[in-house]
């Protein structure tokens, strides 16, 4: 790969061109020198409306055509593709500091690492409910040195791109749930370091309703089981410490949404093993 970039950043989208275009705007602020961007569409309805997008925002770009098979397979893609001796992870919804990649990159060191991801103020409640939870999820997962990690999103992820070949994400994740926990998992259990970068933030800003918060967090409770079902762990008592430690740093109105986020999850989940124990019959 020493012929080719430094870096390079997957993106994987689908039917948000907007938000796309936004995220590449970043990516092309990128202080880091010797970096490739490669979105992966994975099988928008208009498939014309990204590429406009990635020609008015980073038209160096390479685009990558997945099938609809979900974030962790157009991940996979985007990885197999990818020129970079290290491969960086965000969403097409997020937008990355300047030195975000670089200081991933810095900290991978043969293994992954990952930074904070903030919610955008301006995205509302429901999305500062959202990014709450999977920050908790983060901060519970720190481990007693201060430095690693056992979770991190795929939305603000780096790591070595032979490691990430060689560790794929698992596209038995058909949604953006689950997938990336399943993935820290078995970096953990490969022996690799996840080591964490606060200054290396992306701030996410979804477009979230009530209705968007509901479906989202049915979903992670369907990915739950999924990842649980896989040898996975539920969250224990730190998680919910920290949950409430943070809610009571966010005020009512987002710790009401919460909790309604955590009902969404259970619903979720039930389907889920409802679901399996049908197909089990």
């Amino acid at each position: 790969m020493s012929d080719g970039p430094a870096l390079s950043v997957v993106v994987p989208t689908r039917d948000r061109p907007l938000a796309l275009e936004r995220c590449l705007g970043a990516l092309e602020r990128q202080t880091a020198p010797s970096l490739e961007v490669l979105v992966v569409d994975d099988a928008s309805r208009d498939a014309g409306a990204v590429r406009a997008a990635i020609a008015r925002a980073c038209p160096a770009a390479r685009v990558l055509h997945g099938t609809g098979r979900g974030p962790a397979a157009a991940r996979n893609l985007g990885v197999r593709h990818a020129r970079g001796a290290t491969v960086c992870f965000t969403d097409d919804d997020c937008l990355p500091d300047p030195d975000w990649a670089a200081r991933l990159a810095a900290a991978c060191d043969g293994g992954a690492a990952a930074g904070t991801t903030l919610a955008d103020p301006a995205a509302g409640r429901c999305a500062a409910a959202a990014q709450l939870l999977t920050h908790v999820l983060q901060v519970a997962s720190l481990r007693r040195d201060g430095e690693g990690l056992r979770f991190a999103p795929a939305c603000n992820l780096a790591c070595a791109t032979e490691l990430a070949r060689a560790l794929a994400f698992d596209e038995s994740f058909p949604l953006a749930a689950g997938e990336d926990r399943d993935w820290c998992a078995r970096l953990a259990r490969a022996g690799a370091r996840l080591s964490y970068v606060p200054a290396a933030t992306v701030v996410h800003r979804p477009q979230l309703g009530l209705r968007g918060l509901l479906r989202q967090q049915r979903r992670y409770g369907r990915g739950a089981v999924r990842f649980h079902q896989a040898g996975g762990g539920l969250a224990g008592p730190a998680y919910y410490a920290c949950l409430a430690r943070e809610c009571a740093r966010a005020g009512v109105s987002v710790t009401a949404l919460v909790a309604v986020a955590q009902v969404a999850v259970a619903v979720g989940a039930a389907g889920e093993l409802a679901a399996r124990a049908g197909s089990a019959r």
